[in-house]
């Protein structure tokens, strides 16, 4: 019994590497690990609330061929058997996307996306998909169809979003790794609360074929990343280079000056502000290290919110009400007061929001050159350099108070929203690591950001940080 017990808490602790590993040595077979999977979802997900649909019964098939396959010597693929999750946004043959819409319910696709289809063919095995808020547009993770999603460390606070069912699942053990996609911090922002490893790839990195909803429109297609949700540094470094459209030059971590960010007029707790420094002062011992001011901090908010407002949500709209004619002021009034709208309030006060922001056409091409030559600039500042970020300026707040925060109609997103923003808006790399905790015990991880082509020394120095710091550990 105790020695079962050890087992089970080894495979819900190990990263997907090393469940590899323990598979390709025959320590366990696939439909063992496969099934203490399957078990700590159906114990954990009644109160986490992160599976939206689940894949057991053919994945416990697959597990069953991956042994077979094992024991005539033909396995093959870096994720061979290993049990992974998938964020309810990526298409997977045979299952349903949603975008949390009541509408969407019962949509089962046919195709793979093309990431899922990479990792499939690495021999990867899906359990099934986790939560997200409505179209993926929001930073907490609830919607009218799967309900919301509860931190595993604190039932009571956020997991984030729109990443956040995936977040969750990983920080419970709940698969190996997993995937997740980000516009607006949708991958750092559930791994920050929920003290998970998340990497949000650069612009064009990675394909969005198969994603929902599309971002079609090139200014925001810039700001979508997708990646690894995952347990370790590695994990993610080994499964962005699965997915990732080129192959990742090596790097020498030794010629890069890493820039951690000092306190400024933003919004900071003071937990994270004491970790700052401390991860300054051990990485200045063996690193080039400065403090200085962030360029284009103070642009990335409003440019990030016009982006996302650059219809006026008239695609999302129509996505989310299924035709032309949806009003949103309707229906966030009706959610309001009887609770029976179509759509969630998060969504509706969302496309209001995108309403008032929509830029004007003068004001759009003052953007593009804006972004032409943030971009320039940005080019020769990290050519060999790192930046250090917070991602938002408190862990997991309570259930709607990231929303508030960032959906007010004082614009506070102004002062909350540019640290996350600064990736999206610039179409860079960010990988987030845990490094500590706050004073009621949530998790605080900072970003690790470079340009497009240096991921490589991104994860080099996000490994760095992870031993030095401690990085993942899993939610009880």
């Amino acid at each position: 019994m105790k020695e079962a017990l050890e087992q089970t808490s080894f495979v819900l602790d190990a990263d997907a590497m090393q469940i590899a590993d323990m598979i390709r040595k025959k320590e366990m077979s696939v439909s063992e690990i496969t099934s203490i999977y399957i078990n700590q979802i159906k114990k954990k997900n009644p109160t986490v609330n992160f599976l939206t649909e689940d894949r057991f019964a053919k994945a416990l098939e697959e597990a069953e061929l991956a042994d077979r396959a094992l024991a005539n010597g033909e396995a093959d693929g870096a994720l061979f058997g290993v049990p992974i999750s998938m964020k309810e946004s990526f298409d997977v043959a045979g299952m349903e996307t949603t975008g949390g819409l009541l509408r969407r319910k019962g949509l089962v696709q046919e195709h793979d996306a093309d990431v899922v289809a990479k990792l499939k063919a690495e021999g990867a095995i899906i359990l099934g998909k986790t939560n997200t808020p409505e179209l993926c547009f929001c930073q907490e993770t609830d919607n009218k169809l799967y309900g919301r999603t509860n931190n595993p460390r604190d039932l009571r606070r956020t997991v984030g979003g729109s990443s956040g069912g995936e977040g969750a699942a990983i920080a419970l053990g709940g698969a190996a790794v997993g995937l997740g996609s980000d516009i607006g911090g949708s991958i750092r922002f559930p791994s920050h609360f929920n003290g998970v490893i998340g990497f949000k790839s650069g612009n064009g990195q990675v394909s969005q074929t198969g994603s929902f909803p599309p971002v079609e429109d090139e200014l925001q297609e810039r700001m979508l990343g997708i990646g690894p949700i995952a347990k370790s540094v590695r994990d993610a470094k080994m499964v962005y280079s699965l997915i990732a459209n080129q192959k990742m030059a090596e790097q020498n971590l030794d010629e890069y000056t890493i820039n951690v960010f000092r306190t400024t007029k933003y919004p900071i707790s003071n937990e994270t502000t004491m970790l700052l420094n401390q991860v300054y002062l051990s990485l200045k011992n063996d690193f080039t290290t400065e403090r200085e001011p962030v360029p284009l901090l103070d642009d990335s908010s409003i440019l990030w919110q016009e982006i996302m407002s650059i219809d006026g949500g008239e695609s999302t709209k129509k996505t989310a009400f299924g035709h032309e004619t949806g009003n949103p002021h309707l229906a966030y009034i009706k959610e309001k007061t009887t609770g029976k709208s179509e759509i969630h309030r998060y969504l509706s006060w969302a496309l209001i929001g995108a309403s008032l922001f929509k830029p004007s056409a003068k004001r759009t091409d003052e953007i593009k050159g804006l972004l032409e030559k943030g971009d320039a600039l940005l080019d020769d500042y990290l050519e060999k350099r790192l930046m250090i970020l917070p991602v938002y300026h408190t862990g997991a707040p309570l259930h709607g108070g990231v929303y508030k925060e960032i959906f007010s109609i004082r614009k506070t997103f102004l002062q909350y929203m540019p640290y996350t923003a600064y990736a999206n808006t610039w179409g860079l790399p960010a990988l987030t690591v845990p490094v500590g905790i706050d004073a009621d015990g949530m998790p605080i991880a900072f970003q690790i950001i470079g340009k497009n082509g240096n991921e490589d020394a991104i994860f080099a120095l996000g490994s760095y940080i992870e031993k030095k710091f401690g990085g993942y550990s899993r939610a009880e």
